[in-house]
């Protein structure tokens, strides 16, 4: 409607004397004035900028004639106005094109009337009818069926748990810095330690020997849950299916699958190292006084600790 009222004023321009327009222009500059003083900001419509924004590129004196807002802020609405127009313009659509609703029907009655049939056979089945369809597309129209889900490693362990032992070897640095390797035999119903044997050569032979003396005669367990270390051999494993055990190997890299004896091995270790450190902040006290008797710094420092 402003654009009429615009082309009304400058037609109606051509035809009244310039005295009454300058005296027009007068009065309506007054009553700005007036209407700054009293508003101290003018609400503008989206019609009022659009018409400034195109005022701008066709009158070069637009600023002399501007009093509600400033220059700049009519040069930002101009550039709001382009990046509107490429936006709307850049605004194609982005992937791939719809499928048909026909080759989306027929993927899932080919998928419907035969279960057994993965997207391959039925990717395959489409060229055969004339319809080039990928893989992924097949996967996402075909019919979902539910699977029972499978069982994962820690519902594994809980439902086996009493049929389960655990086997893991741990190194020992003694203070004639030599390294025994200690070898323990873990049940995981109880956590407990059935067994375990200390050896500075250990092998297959002698590991196979560990088994038997853990479980004699019939208490021997379903699984024997053991990591990929290279000192279970050969004849350690042909023992193992001799005694009817079922070997559960962890992946590479990952200890957290043999958790309890991993977690024990940590124990003894730390617990060893804690001993160590307490003798040590006991015994250099005693050494440097020279007094190890009743009250002496040896006691207060053993205590301390």
């Amino acid at each position: 409607m402003f654009i009429f009222s615009a082309f009304f004023l400058f037609f109606r321009s051509l035809f009244v004397s310039r005295i009454s327009l300058v005296t027009e222009i007068l009065v309506l500059r007054q009553q700005l004035l007036v209407l700054n003083r009293t508003v101290k900001r003018p609400r503008l419509r989206r019609q009022d900028r659009i018409f400034w924004a195109l005022l701008s590129r066709l009158w070069k004196d637009w600023r002399e004639a501007l009093i509600i807002v400033k220059p700049e802020t009519v040069i930002k609405w101009h550039r709001e106005g382009f990046h509107l127009y490429w936006r709307w313009k850049s605004s194609a659509p982005i992937g791939r094109p719809p499928i048909d609703k026909e080759i989306r029907e027929l993927i899932r009655r080919i998928s419907r009337e035969n279960p057994l049939w993965g997207a391959p056979r039925i990717q395959s089945e489409m060229r055969l009818l004339g319809f080039n369809v990928t893989e992924k597309t097949v996967a996402k129209y075909r019919v979902k069926r539910a699977k029972p889900p499978s069982q994962t490693w820690k519902t594994f362990l809980v439902n086996h748990a009493n049929q389960i032992a655990a086997v893991d070897f741990f190194t020992i640095p003694t203070i004639n810095f030599r390294v025994l390797y200690c070898f323990i035999v873990l049940l995981h119903g109880r956590r407990k330690i059935v067994h375990f044997n200390v050896t500075e050569h250990p092998t297959a032979a002698w590991t196979a020997q560990q088994i038997i003396e853990a479980f004699p005669e019939e208490t021997a367990p379903r699984f024997l849950l053991r990591d990929r270390d290279q000192i279970y051999g050969e004849e350690f494993r042909l023992r193992v299916k001799g005694m009817q055990i079922e070997e559960v190997v962890t992946a590479p890299h990952s200890p957290f699958q043999n958790e309890y004896a991993s977690h024990y091995t940590s124990s003894v270790l730390s617990g060893m190292n804690a001993f160590i450190r307490s003798l040590s902040r006991s015994f250099w006290p005693c050494a440097l006084t020279g007094g190890c008797g009743p009250g002496s710094s040896y006691k207060r420092a053993f205590l301390s600790s």
